[in-house]
């Protein structure tokens, strides 16, 4: 067995665990997608036999990304605060909410051109859980699935969507206008 094996099966053993861990920081609502997060960020580890104490490790990872999931939600708080605020400068307001709609879109047909480059069952897991909000046991049932091929489906979907909006943003920024549809692996 390999250590990213190794890995992968103490991740599998205290998911449970790691599941209360997180509980503690987070909303509900944002538990299983931490715990997901953490699951792709061992996936992505490219040396393993640096780790050497796997359970700890795994439990440092999903604390950060709680935190980091806190900290992000902090500052969308004091954004939307700073937002009441009058503000005179509207012209420029105008031009800066025309200039975010429009990215916005673009990052959206990006983000769907991405999940549509994704293997059909892969695809399923992923639309079910991050669009339709569905429990990884309910996509289970539905697939006629475990619940750890869904949670490698969406771990999957996840690392290629990240892998597509990357090139996809590195593409335009190169060449605006220009980002072509491809196959990411």
């Amino acid at each position: 067995m390999t250590n990213k094996e190794s890995l992968e099966n103490v991740y599998l053993s205290i998911r449970k665990g790691l599941i209360r861990a997180v509980s503690r920081l987070v909303p509900p609502k944002e538990i299983e997608d931490i715990v997901q997060e953490t699951y792709v960020r061992i996936c992505a580890v490219k040396q393993t036999e640096q780790i050497r104490h796997p359970r700890s490790f795994l439990y440092r990872t999903a604390r950060n990304l709680a935190l980091d999931h806190l900290k992000r939600a902090e500052t969308r708080v004091g954004v939307s605060m700073e937002d009441d605020s009058v503000n005179l400068d509207w012209a420029t307001d105008d031009v800066d909410q025309v200039y975010s709609q429009v990215s916005a879109k673009q990052e959206f047909e990006q983000f769907c051109e991405a999940v549509r480059h994704l293997p059909l069952q892969c695809r399923r897991a992923f639309v079910l859980k991050k669009v339709y909000g569905y429990s990884q046991k309910e996509i289970a049932q539905n697939l006629n699935i475990s619940e750890n091929t869904v949670e490698k489906h969406i771990a999957t979907g996840m690392s290629r969507c990240r892998k597509y909006m990357k090139q996809a943003s590195a593409t335009v920024n190169r060449n605006p206008g220009s980002f072509k549809s491809q196959e990411i692996k």
